[in-house]
């Protein structure tokens, strides 16, 4: 078996209140802060809203993340679970408009076990992929090589809402 092994995110996961639960929860004082732009969300609909990752894989990595603060997937309303995958589906679109993408990871990490960052509030992550993007200075340099800036990413995913 082989290990892949994230370093770089631990900045991230030793500084973040990973819990998800009440006022300190990352995603819920992001969506309250009343400036959009600097939260990186990108678009508010009816029950979920769509979030660029501050520590991105790739460029693109957003997250869909319902306003209700839940921690199980079975808890989201049948409404908001619609949503979310329908919100999905145009990031998918997006990115293929804006990043010409081999391919376009969606998936959970539902609870701290499953590898959830922020375990107290459920969310999706959706990110354009391409083939050996996890190369060398990923693993062995224990950098990303981002090619764009987040206001940038913002930018570009902001004109597909």
């Amino acid at each position: 078996m082989d290990y892949l092994w994230t370093p770089w995110r631990y900045a991230y996961i030793s500084t973040a209140d990973t819990s998800g639960d009440g006022p300190a929860c990352i995603f819920c004082g992001l969506l309250n802060s009343g400036d959009d732009e600097k939260a990186l969300i990108v678009h508010r609909a009816k029950h979920n809203f769509v979030i660029l990752n501050a520590f991105p894989y790739t460029s693109g990595h957003t997250m869909i993340v319902p306003y209700e603060h839940i921690d199980q997937l079975h808890k989201l309303s049948p409404p908001g679970a619609v949503e979310m995958m329908e919100l999905a589906q145009h990031l998918e679109t997006a990115f293929h408009d804006l990043y010409h993408p081999d391919g376009v990871n969606v998936g959970m990490n539902v609870g701290k076990a499953a590898g959830a960052g922020i375990a107290g509030h459920i969310h999706m992550h959706a990110l354009p992929r391409w083939v050996a993007d996890a190369n060398f200075m990923t693993v062995i340099g224990e950098t990303r090589v981002l090619p764009e800036l987040l206001t940038t990413t913002y930018q570009r995913l902001k004109t597909k809402f």
